[in-house]
């Protein structure tokens, strides 16, 4: 008897202990609605950080200090019924080995957001069953940002997690939401989770890999070298640049990483910057003020 309460307990305590896999902060906000109750974005907020942080998205088992950091902003632009519309952005993070530093892994917004909603309706991921558009876009996301965690610590480390996203995009293609479909533009969650998976946009991932793991992570013992890993990533975006003009995916790596790219060469040990901006300025034009803040 002793022996089976112990291997219950045990059991539990498995369970309990990082069975979930993120850390995520769900933030609602329906100021431009206009509406003087706000009651039930309340109530959907609790729901949304209730469905992303208790669900276990994976058969992982992640300690607390393991989550991935991840914040969704939702703002609510019309609201009738049981109809919203508005716009997600999704944001994640990883921390850096040996420092306390959390590097920017996406910040994405989608502006193909909509869904019905019942104040108080479970809201329940089934894998089979993408029957509302609102479990379908956050679980969508859920696994995209597992995934690109995931591809920052070991090569190609998210494949299972971005197949999982590929399963409720053909899933969510038959309902009449937009952003499943190919035909949805080339900012859609059709295109994001298509590219990452596509042996077109390889050099992407490798880089994902090579930029955190190879290099950041190194960053504290060798900021040399770990300056020289992070600049030749960027030369991985522009073989894919010559097959994939202003791609999505690059895109979407320097709308996170812009920042921090600056701050990296710009303090510490100096190195040649001048073939770095050179190509920064050809593969993210955008951002070429904050290129030319690069001091060394």
């Amino acid at each position: 008897m002793r022996n089976f309460l112990l291997a219950a307990i045990c059991c539990l305590i498995s369970i309990g202990v990082g069975a979930q896999e993120l850390k995520c902060t769900i933030t609602v906000n329906a100021d431009q609605v206009g509406l003087t109750n706000q009651q039930i974005f309340k109530t959907l907020e609790r729901s949304l950080n209730d469905l992303v942080n208790k669900t276990s998205w994976s058969n992982r088992i992640y300690k607390d200090n393991e989550k991935v950091n991840a914040q969704m902003f939702i703002t609510i632009t019309e609201y009738e019924s049981n109809r919203f519309k508005g716009n997600i952005q999704i944001q994640s993070s990883r921390p850096v080995f040996n420092t306390s530093y959390e590097s920017p892994i996406l910040n994405f917004k989608d502006n193909q957001f909509n869904f019905q909603y019942i104040e108080f309706q479970p809201l329940i991921y089934n894998e089979n069953n993408m029957d509302s558009n609102l479990v379908a876009v956050l679980s969508y996301y859920a696994y995209v940002i597992l995934g690109l965690d995931a591809d920052t610590f070991s090569l190609e480390g998210g494949n299972d997690y971005f197949r999982k996203a590929q399963q409720i995009v053909a899933l969510s293609q038959s309902g009449s939401f937009a952003g499943w479909s190919k035909t949805s533009g080339d900012r859609s969650r059709f295109e994001l989770v298509d590219n990452l998976m596509s042996n077109s946009y390889r050099e992407y991932r490798v880089a994902m890999y090579n930029y955190h793991r190879k290099g950041l992570d190194i960053l504290s013992d060798n900021n040399s070298t770990g300056k020289q890993v992070v600049a030749g990533t960027m030369r991985l975006f522009e073989t894919m640049a010559t097959r994939h003009p202003n791609a999505f995916l690059t895109q979407t790596f320097f709308d996170a990483k812009a920042q921090e790219i600056q701050n990296i060469f710009s303090d510490g040990p100096k190195v040649d910057v001048v073939q770095l901006k050179e190509t920064l300025n050809k593969i993210a034009p955008l951002y070429s003020s904050t290129w030319n803040d690069i001091k060394f």
